[in-house]
């Protein structure tokens, strides 16, 4: 690991302790940087912030802390990680971090805040996700992994992004909704209710239409399984049973299926309601 002073610029392509950093780029002293990070021009890196190996922050890109960043990630020109939350209740003395995973793909203008206030005050994105130019992450928000944010797609703050998840280009999502594993929503989705697991979503207001079936097939969920889901979606969304008897009866006819037990247990855990 090495630390960098802004002041300590030597020619370009020179190397810090086997981090390659442009000449023109500014490093806070408190900042720290791994074996193998490439920081280019006019890139801004501040106090507190802690950059894994291999990572590529590229030119006119800024990372602001208290930020850690894994191994392997790709940051592309004018993102910026870690500034301060949009949130009037933030007062700066609060715990305060963004935490990000490895091997993620952070395109041009994305905005990733910190926490804000809180017992954690933590944003936390996870690995292997590809977000795409314009896509802005609020604090307090937990993205899983393997994710894909198309152009513009926006969280408000407190929002959880299960893993495999797919958000449309211009996908909006309220503060405090959650959206589950392997569901894909549509261009110009606007959700302000929780979104249940392996669905297609979209509208404004989101409506729900039918189980993400090649979504699934291609994560390598098994046939019988499918069917499964499949079934469960007719059972919740079809049968004009309440909730309440819907989920009894996926229990009682389903409840060896692993996503069935999961699609239960997410519909349980909303706090905000199950879009339909």
């Amino acid at each position: 690991m090495v630390n960098l002073h802004p002041m300590e610029a030597e020619p370009a392509g020179a190397r810090h302790g086997h981090a390659a950093i442009h000449p023109t780029a500014i490093i806070h002293p408190g900042a720290v940087l791994a074996e193998g990070v490439t920081v280019g021009a006019f890139a801004v890196i501040g106090q507190g912030v802690e950059i894994g190996a291999g990572c590529e922050i590229m030119h006119h890109a800024s990372v602001q802390g208290p930020t850690r960043l894994g191994r392997r990630n790709r940051v592309f020109p004018f993102a910026s990680l870690g500034t301060d939350p949009q949130d009037k209740k933030f007062t700066g003395r609060d715990v305060s971090r963004l935490e990000i995973g490895d091997d993620n793909v952070i395109r041009e203008f994305v905005t990733i805040n910190r926490g804000s206030h809180g017992p954690e005050g933590l944003t936390r994105v996870g690995s292997d996700n590809w977000i795409m130019a314009y896509c802005h992450i609020a604090h307090d928000c937990r993205v899983g992994d393997h994710t894909v944010f198309a152009n513009a797609s926006t969280l408000g703050g407190h929002v959880a992004i299960e893993d495999r998840v797919t958000l449309g280009g211009f996908t909006a999502v309220h503060q405090f909704c959650t959206i589950g594993t392997l569901t894909m929503t549509g261009g110009q989705t606007m959700i302000a209710q929780d979104v249940p697991p392996y669905v297609i979503a979209t509208g404004n207001r989101v409506r729900l239409y039918g189980v993400n079936k090649i979504g699934l097939e291609r994560n390598g969920v098994p046939p019988e399984e499918i069917r499964a889901i499949e079934k469960a979606y007719r059972i919740f969304f079809r049968s004009r049973l309440a909730q309440a008897d819907a989920l009894a009866r996926l229990d009682a006819e389903l409840g060896g299926s692993p996503g069935v037990r999961h699609f239960a247990a997410f519909v349980r855990s909303s706090k905000r309601g199950i879009c339909r």
